[in-house]
């Protein structure tokens, strides 16, 4: 096993069981996204998602990770000790029945016995735009796709700047209803995105879908680079040899404007679902 050195300060806490001044440990109110690790060996002990301010002068964990800490009485008889499972390495102590959380315990533990672990950088994302209809219904199908992390609807392709609903519903803007995606490629492709929204609006519609009429309701691509036409191009191909008369535009990605905080995420809010979109398998 590889221990890493210790200063004289870590080694009375950590080999001679010290407790360093309360108030006085860089991870007292420290509160970033990570992994908490023995500073002596280097195994994962705590989760930040599980880090909590007692007010007491040390971090504090509601639950260790499965097997990392190790608890024994302490020689004064009346506290548990806490030690790395892996090599031994003093925490410091965890008491019960305190009622601070739910579970309703405390690991309080020495700042100079941790190491901090910062969080993964997010997975790296990729952003799609469509339009395709009322922006309700696209949403409402593009959310149940694995993979996408967020969506926005609102208006794109138009002449004006900070476009209204009103405003775009009269026809006075030459905005598209639109839909912004954003997605972690690690877990699905544009792709995927893709035929999404080519099987659950009709590609056939022009100026309309359903029972919705109007340009703003246009069928339209809006790629952001060439990678993303070349998929939707061949798409379409896809379509057109099965017999679909595809008019969906494919257009480069232009000023995309959120649309009005009523919009978002309509038909959950409202706890329906789209009258004028439906799933239709044509890949």
């Amino acid at each position: 096993m590889k221990l890493n050195p210790l200063t004289p300060e870590e080694e009375n806490v950590i080999i001679h069981k010290g407790t360093e001044a309360p108030h006085t440990g860089k991870y007292d109110q420290f509160m970033e996204a990570g992994t908490y690790g023995c500073k002596r060996c280097g195994a994962p002990l705590y989760r930040s998602t599980d880090k909590f301010d007692a007010h007491c002068g040390w971090p504090s964990f509601d639950d260790e990770i499965q097997g990392a800490v190790k608890r024994i009485p302490d020689a004064d008889g009346v506290r548990t000790e806490i030690e790395c499972a892996k090599c031994g390495a003093h925490l410091g102590h965890v008491f019960l029945g305190e009622g601070f959380t739910d579970k309703d315990t405390r690991h309080c533990v020495n700042s100079i016995s941790l190491e901090f672990i910062p969080a993964k950088q997010p997975a790296a994302s990729d952003t799609a735009i469509f339009a395709g209809g009322c922006f309700w219904g696209v949403e409402y199908y593009m959310k149940k796709i694995k993979g996408v992390i967020s969506t926005e609807v609102g208006y794109t392709g138009g002449k004006t700047d900070h476009p209204g609903y009103k405003d775009v519903c009269a026809g006075n803007t030459g905005h598209y209803e639109a839909i912004e995606i954003v997605f972690d490629p690690g877990l699905t492709s544009y792709e995927t995105v893709a035929k999404m929204f080519f099987e659950t609006h009709d590609p056939t519609q022009w100026n309309h879908q359903g029972p919705d009429w109007g340009e703003q309701y246009r069928s339209a691509v809006f790629y952001r680079n060439e990678e993303q036409k070349a998929i939707v191009s061949g798409l379409i191909s896809q379509l057109k040899a099965k017999g679909f008369k595809v008019v969906t535009e494919l257009i480069p990605a232009k000023k995309f404007w959120k649309a009005e905080d009523y919009h978002q995420d309509y038909y959950e809010h409202k706890g329906s679902t789209p009258y004028c979109h439906g799933y239709v398998k044509r890949f």
